[in-house]
């Protein structure tokens, strides 16, 4: 099966070049490009896309605001923001508005390949660079998030949620904890009701903002 992918940035030799990258990957088929947030909010309804690639600052309908807009119309999208920002806020705010994850445009292409291909199996993806900005982002906020309703979870939940803070996708969690992947989907589904929160993505977020990460 191939996963569809569309192009979303301003930038026409950037596009040009994603796209060439991609149709020479068997597993990818793009299927669309737009140079706006508005016509990518747009072009993601028409075409219904497995994955978007979403530039983050585009004249008009910003990144941010066009993710949202899709994940309205989509929620099941997976939408890789794909940026020159190094800003933990900006990583903070695609991860909370429920983006599946944050690269740089300076990744090579083999690890732009791979990271298309987790985010579309429903694993959360930040670019290397990124990851201990997004952990000092939490930590140093100046006052804690409000708590939720994670006294509620179950341990094995709450292991779980580890897991996810983690980036493991459910098969991965299933190997660790020996169980059967049908089982993970459910706890998952247990975590993100529990929390209030719709993505595996936010779940994560969460989990390290609270720290209910793992330490491995």
């Amino acid at each position: 099966m191939t996963i569809k992918v569309l192009l979303v940035d301003d930038h026409t030799l950037f596009r040009s070049g994603i796209k060439l990258l991609l149709s020479r990957q068997p597993e990818f088929d793009v299927v669309g490009e737009a140079a706006d947030g508005a016509e990518g909010v747009k072009r993601c309804h028409e075409l219904a896309p497995d994955v978007v690639l979403l530039d983050l600052n585009m004249p008009g309908l910003s990144g941010l605001e066009a993710l949202q807009l899709i994940l309205e119309d989509r929620p099941q999208t997976a939408v890789l923001m794909l940026t020159v920002s190094e800003d933990a806020e900006d990583l903070a705010d695609a991860l909370r508005s429920g983006a599946r994850g944050y690269l740089l445009k300076n990744i090579d292409a083999d690890y732009l390949v791979g990271a298309i291909v987790r985010a579309h199996a429903g694993e959360a993806v930040v670019a290397e660079a990124m990851t201990a900005k997004l952990v000092a982002q939490f930590r140093n906020a100046a006052a804690p998030a409000e708590p939720r309703d994670e006294d509620r979870l179950t341990p094995r939940e709450r292991e779980i949620l580890g897991f996810l803070a983690r980036g493991d996708s459910n098969k991965g969690i299933a190997r660790e904890l020996d169980l059967a992947e049908s089982t993970v989907k459910i706890h998952v589904q247990n975590i993100l009701k529990k929390l209030g929160l719709s993505s595996r993505v936010q779940a994560a977020v969460y989990a390290v903002e609270h720290g209910l990460g793992r330490s491995d």
